[in-house]
């Protein structure tokens, strides 16, 4: 039995037979377009699950402002669910775009390194690319903060719904219950009105400073302004 698996072990020039590949480079431009099929489609997949994430969002947005405003007697308060709801997708979001943008800077390495130096052989952007992606594949590293990555979701999508929320709970509690006093219909049992109303102008404070703070950009960047069809000029 252990004579049979001393002969099926492999040996360190089996094991290390990729190594190969790295000084031949008809093998390396072999392999290399497999690579990146796979790494454009798992960057595709994360792109998925970030749209499915925004929908979702939207969707119980939409059913909850249809409730809301479906009746007077319907209370401002769910509302402020909506403000938590969308905080926790925003999270699941915020992850999810790092694990994106992981998966897209490996794409734009081979994109700047391998794919435009041999359209246009002007050099590789990166000296080191190779050993750059090898590391990366070896120990994956996040290449864009947690911070950063929460202020563009914020900019870029979840800005808005926070801002269609606040607005719709102005509206409740003032112009669709003019019987009462907008701090009564803003209060939440044991809460007055006026203090749920400085809580909430508290996380949209919050909101605002994360969305427009100025932080430097880490994200790879794939578009770098307009240029209106210029590239297709004569």
């Amino acid at each position: 039995m252990d004579e049979d698996l001393g002969d099926s072990r492999l040996d360190r020039g089996d094991e290390e037979f990729a190594a190969d590949i790295a000084g031949d480079t008809d093998a390396l431009l072999e392999i290399l377009p497999h690579f990146y099929r796979g790494e454009v489609s798992q960057a595709n997949s994360a792109q998925d699950r970030i749209d499915r994430t925004t929908n979702w969002a939207i969707t119980l947005l939409a059913a909850l402002l249809s409730l809301v405003f479906s009746a007077p007697a319907m209370p401002a308060y769910l509302l402020l669910i909506a403000v938590g709801a969308l905080a926790a997708f925003l999270s699941y979001e915020v992850r999810r775009y790092r694990f994106y943008d992981m998966y897209r800077s490996r794409v734009r390495i081979v994109q700047e390194n391998v794919f435009a130096n041999a359209l246009s052989p002007e050099g590789a952007e990166h000296s080191r690319w190779r050993e750059e992606l090898g590391r990366d594949l070896r120990y994956p590293t996040f290449k864009v903060s947690l911070l950063e990555a929460l202020s563009r979701r914020l900019r870029r999508i979840y800005g808005l719904l926070f801002v269609v929320v606040g607005v719709a709970w102005v509206a409740k509690v003032t112009l669709f219950t003019p019987e009462r006093q907008w701090t009564e219909a803003a209060e939440l049992p044991g809460v007055p009105g006026v203090v749920v109303a400085a809580a909430l102008g508290v996380v949209y404070l919050a909101i605002v400073a994360l969305a427009v703070w100025p932080i430097d950009r880490q994200a790879k960047g794939e578009i770098y302004g307009e240029r209106l069809g210029e590239w297709k000029e004569d």
